[in-house]
């Protein structure tokens, strides 16, 4: 790709991938590698500026935890974030030792020398005149003596050196973690540094990325089939709508509905891909067989495992179908297997050689179907994260309501209802859930003009799997309860739960228990993550 591009190394941070969505935001391209690439890799990647994350580790226990010398070397201006300005130093010769006052959460940090990085940068000036940033800190060590040609940039009463620089060298490192969105002034930092001080051109705009995809796709495909499991959500619908754009009929869709979808997806799905976009989609009713198997299953773990086992192979079988269409004789047949894999997944799946860099989890969007079905693996959004394969969607034609509704899990409702799955319970939950979410679509917050859909980033009913009592007319009911959860994120990893406004908890609760006969109860989730988490299975 012909952007210029900045290189992120990650030495084990949970928020590094926040660091490239600011990077991103920015318009500006960016990925995110393990720390010890070779030097090799980093002249090859030929980056306009390097960032270097965060760390759960200390400089002077783990010694392999170190830039690569080509960062040094490379000429481009280099950020260093949290143990990123940790191995700056000690890697240039100044000194690292823990500190006997940590430092986890909000902190105010005072600017020293108008540096270009922070120059103008403030949330507010003491009345002494001193710049002033609001950040979020989390270090037990400290930078003790500044390496030969840097000058202090930052400092907090209980961290003498917070922030430092080598303006000379393009060197720049803070104690704060500008990436998340406690650090106010964040985005501008990171900002300042990619556009301005790495001197990145902001080209990197969904709108162009999709002909250079589209056209990637043909070259890649060519006259072959491609087969794609559809789930409805927005990733593979995503990844199926730019497939369809760039090879037409030669694109296969599979859409098994599990019998644990939102009401009416099927249906929405089939119009719009079948309806719509004209492209070929099979629809698998395979509810039976999946809630036949959960039968009896109240672990939550077991309940996924069986979803995804049972998932794999109900595609399999129905792709077997179509990779072996137009007989063993023929060239006809699908070649390859598309997949709805985003940035973060590939970012999740990988590590360093040294097993210090994050890895979180394997990802294999269909469980490992490569290799068992013997087909070539198309992953068109392997490079964007979330919000961009959104900008994607919009771009490519597909409505907004699709593109940008809240997330789903891919096991469903399987994991929306508590305890053993019944197709009765699943009927129950999909009918609350869908008043709650027409409600929050319906009802406008005054002060933003938005609606409530819109200002939580994921809400849903969580079926519970015991009876209370309750009085309808005259008469006594033992019926169902449901739980409403609805929470407001940037990045879904905290999370506070929304402040809906009484009145539409109050419409949604009457709607649901008038509605949908089996449930007599509404409650309202008010915990936060942490300690909770969104989801409840």
């Amino acid at each position: 790709m012909q952007h210029d591009k900045i290189l992120i190394l990650d030495f084990g941070s949970q928020v590094t991938q926040l660091i490239a969505r600011r990077v991103r935001e920015a318009h500006v391209y960016c990925e995110i590698h393990p720390n010890d690439v070779s030097d090799a890799f980093i002249r090859e990647f030929k980056p306009k500026g390097i960032i270097l994350s965060g760390s759960h580790a200390s400089t002077y226990e783990e010694h392999d935890l170190r830039a690569p010398q080509a960062v040094w070397d490379s000429g481009v201006p280099v950020l260093g974030i949290c143990y990123g300005m940790f191995t700056m130093t000690v890697q240039l010769g100044g000194e690292v030792e823990a500190s006997t006052h940590r430092e986890f959460g909000y902190a105010e940090v005072r600017a020293h020398g108008h540096t270009r990085l922070l120059d103008g940068i403030e949330d507010h000036r003491t009345p002494e005149g001193h710049g002033m940033l609001k950040v979020w800190m989390s270090h037990g060590d400290k930078v003790t003596a500044l390496p030969p040609g840097f000058k202090l940039m930052a400092s907090t009463p209980s961290c003498p050196i917070a922030g430092m620089a080598d303006e000379a060298r393009g060197y720049y490192a803070v104690q704060f973690h500008p990436e998340v969105t406690h650090t106010v002034q964040g985005r501008a930092l990171l900002e300042r540094f990619v556009l301005q001080i790495c001197g990145c051109g902001a080209d990197w705009v969904m709108r162009d990325h999709v002909e250079k995809a589209v056209q990637r796709i043909r070259e890649q495909v060519g006259s072959e089939e491609v087969i794609l499991g559809l789930s409805g959500g927005v990733d593979s619908s995503v990844a199926a709508a730019l497939i369809h754009r760039a090879i037409g009929d030669q694109l296969t869709c599979v859409f098994v509905d599990h019998g644990l979808l939102r009401l009416d997806e099927g249906k929405a799905v089939m119009e719009m891909f079948a309806g719509r976009l004209h492209a070929k989609v099979v629809h698998v009713d395979a509810s039976a067989q999946f809630l036949g198997q959960l039968a009896g299953i109240s672990d939550p773990e077991a309940k996924r495992k069986i979803i995804g086992r049972e998932f794999v192979e109900v595609f399999q079988a129905e792709a077997a179908k179509l990779k072996d269409a137009g007989g063993a004789a023929s060239s006809g047949g699908a070649k390859w297997l598309a997949q709805g894999t985003i940035y973060p997944d590939v970012i999740e799946s990988g590590g360093a050689k040294t097993k210090k860099a994050t890895t979180i989890k394997s990802h294999h969007n269909v469980g490992g179907l490569p290799e068992t079905l013997g087909l070539k693996l198309l992953e068109p959004l392997r490079d964007l994260f979330k919000d961009e394969v959104r900008e994607l969607g919009v771009e490519l034609g597909l409505p907004h309501d699709m593109v940008y509704r809240h997330p789903f899990p891919g096991p469903g409702l399987g994991v929306r209802i508590l305890g053993e799955v019944k197709r009765e319970f699943a009927d129950l939950l999909r009918r609350a859930d869908a008043i709650f979410i027409e409600e929050l679509r319906a009802t406008i917050d005054p002060a933003s003009g938005k609606s409530w859909y819109e200002l939580t980033s994921q809400a849903f009913a969580v079926f519970l799997p015991v009876k209370s009592v309750g009085v309808m007319g005259d008469g006594r009911t033992y019926d169902y309860v449901v739980a409403l959860r609805a929470v407001q994120t940037s990045d879904f990893m905290t999370a506070d739960w929304a402040e809906l406004p009484f009145g539409l908890l109050k419409k949604v609760s009457s709607r649901i228990i008038n509605e949908v006969r089996g449930i007599n109860r509404v409650t309202y989730d008010v915990s936060s993550k942490p300690p909770a988490t969104i989801e409840w299975e």
